[in-house]
């Protein structure tokens, strides 16, 4: 039997123990949105096992432009219903007119703005929370909604979920989720993210350095100022490339901000790109970096590190779990720091050599199967502490 057909043959266990067949996952975005990243693929790819493992399981979430409000997809059903605002009330409401079922579990992604499920959820259920979204709601609304958002998330929230098992990808996002929201450790548990089987070394790296990046193109990833630590490094390596991949509303932003530090020559922006053309660029980059402002965890950091590729990246909650400092890759307190990381890394052929093989190491003990049934296990945890305490009423 593999490592496969084992960890869905437990979580067929873990799932009849607890007497789940049913789950519902509620997500601000599908993995279809043409913003999705980390949470959405996370997410998934819960699904997916979940239901291979035997679980009917449904996914609501909002409508993305050009897709089908309907979707089977992995052996889970996708339903795709209202805007990325009214997805809120609307998954309640499809929720809430189904009657009490011990056997329907239910998992919330709490990307920022909840679905407020202890409010109205009789049903075993958990919250992921990949993390705290703090000085990102100033990065991505205006000032009143942003004050509104962070009031909702830091205040307003938190109370309704006291008696809600939390689910997150990272000890350090725990321990935040502990300081800045006030959640009791001992209902907040680490479950960290896998990586897909494609993600494996290649042959070769690029004979010249480069430096790869990948990420929705938003102001929280913060490419602004990888692009300025790549043209301070520049000199140092006059042959150094670099390929910024993904899409987003601050591409044209920038696309200027390239343009206005002379690098269009050699720093690139070719937008989202097919799933195996960003595995042979990690494969093929010295390092990826990542100038991020708030990570959960930092996905495409591990997802390089299965194809032999270590990491330079700012030392933030999530980063601080994804890197080993020092020894799967570096991390950098700030911006010149961040500049004599990627210094290093490209310019010592050792150092990035031993790096890049414990990242390698590291990164085969994340699988999505493992992640899957973690989750799963959180959920059933809660499914027979409902059950029993009904039993003692």
């Amino acid at each position: 039997m593999t490592d496969h057909d084992a960890t869905i043959s437990e979580m067929r266990s873990v799932a009849a123990e607890a007497g789940l067949r049913r789950a519902t996952i509620l997500a601000w975005r599908d993995l279809d949105d043409p913003e999705a990243g980390g949470s959405e693929v996370s997410a998934h790819m819960t699904a997916k096992y979940w239901a291979e493992a035997g679980l009917t399981v449904t996914m609501r979430t909002s409508f993305a432009a050009g897709q089908s409000p309907i979707l089977d997809r992995d052996g889970y059903r996708v339903v795709r219903k209202a805007g990325r605002y009214l997805v809120f009330p609307r998954a309640a409401i499809s929720e809430m007119v189904q009657k009490p079922d011990p056997s329907h579990g239910l998992m919330e992604i709490w990307n920022g703005m909840p679905f407020f499920s202890p409010v109205w959820s009789r049903n075993p259920r958990i919250a992921v929370v990949h993390h705290v979204h703090g000085e990102m709601w100033q990065m991505t609304l205006p000032p009143r909604l942003a004050a509104f958002g962070n009031f909702i998330e830091s205040t307003l929230a938190p109370p309704f979920y006291r008696r809600t098992a939390i689910v997150t990808p990272s000890m350090s996002s725990k321990q935040e989720l502990v300081s800045a929201l006030g959640f009791s450790p001992d209902r907040v548990t680490v479950v960290e993210p896998g990586i897909g089987p494609r993600f494996t070394p290649g042959d070769a790296k690029s004979p010249t350095p480069l430096v790869a990046a990948v990420g929705r193109l938003v102001p929280v990833k913060r490419f602004h100022l990888l692009i300025d630590a790549l043209v301070a490094v520049k000199p140092r390596h006059p042959t150094l490339e670099a390929v910024i991949a993904g899409e987003g509303y601050e591409r044209p932003r920038l696309e200027r901000h390239v343009r206005a530090a002379g690098a269009e020559s050699w720093i690139h922006l070719p937008g989202r790109i097919p799933d195996e053309e960003v595995v042979d660029l990690f494969r093929r980059a010295w390092t990826v970096a990542s100038a991020s402002a708030r990570e959960g965890w930092g996905l495409t950091i591990s997802e390089a590190a299965g194809c032999g590729t270590t990491a330079v990246a700012t030392r933030i909650v999530g980063h601080l779990d994804a890197i080993d400092d020092g020894r799967t890759g570096l991390l950098a307190g700030d911006q010149a720091e961040m500049v004599e990381c990627l210094d290093r890394v490209l310019g010592d052929d050792e150092l990035r050599i031993a790096l890049s093989k414990a990242a390698c190491e590291r990164a085969s003990a994340l699988t999505w199967e493992r992640s899957g049934l973690g989750i799963l296990e959180v959920l059933a945890r809660e499914a027979i502490r409902r059950r029993e305490l009904e039993s003692r009423r």
